[in-house]
């Protein structure tokens, strides 16, 4: 093993480890503190940590901003991996379609962009944009069917 495959493999771990450790803390929070949405935002870019914020997006439960922030997470650090891509995407589906929390089913619209190769999400993305009953819900989805667009054209929109 030469020195840049050490240093990606401890760097690999180091962010596994940390991942485990933010986790951990973040399930053992009471439902409503706000140290949940600092933890997801601690969480970015950590490849690691996506399965877990696909659940937690996923989970009408959890504490919406955790959620929202979730959200966000997916929508810039989509997945690379087909299987968790696409329950990342029908996790952002579930909190588009939950009635208690407008603000969830906002970032959840506008988080779609990347995900719109699975048809279920497009068809549904392309229906919320039409017919939501939330206006900003639906200019959230307006706002990722554009996306979706810009990522086609420009090649970045997938794996």
């Amino acid at each position: 093993m030469n020195d840049t495959n050490l240093t990606t493999t401890t760097e690999a771990a180091s962010a596994a480890e940390a991942a485990e450790r933010l986790i951990a803390e973040f399930r053992a929070l009471p439902a409503g503190s706000d140290r949940k949405r600092e933890i997801i935002t601690e969480l970015d870019a950590n490849a690691q940590a996506l399965p877990f914020l696909v659940s937690v997006v996923a989970d009408p439960g959890e504490y919406d901003l955790a959620r929202v922030e979730s959200a966000t997470v997916l929508r810039l650090w989509p997945p690379a991996d087909p299987a968790l891509r696409h329950e990342a995407g029908r996790a952002l589906l579930t909190a588009l379609r939950d009635p208690a929390e407008d603000l969830v089913r906002q970032y959840a619209a506008m988080s779609l962009a990347p995900y719109t190769d699975d048809p279920v999400v497009a068809t549904v993305l392309d229906t919320t944009a039409r017919a939501d009953e939330d206006p900003l819900v639906r200019d959230s989805a307006r706002f990722s069917i554009k996306e979706a667009h810009r990522l086609q054209e420009t090649g970045a929109g997938g794996p």
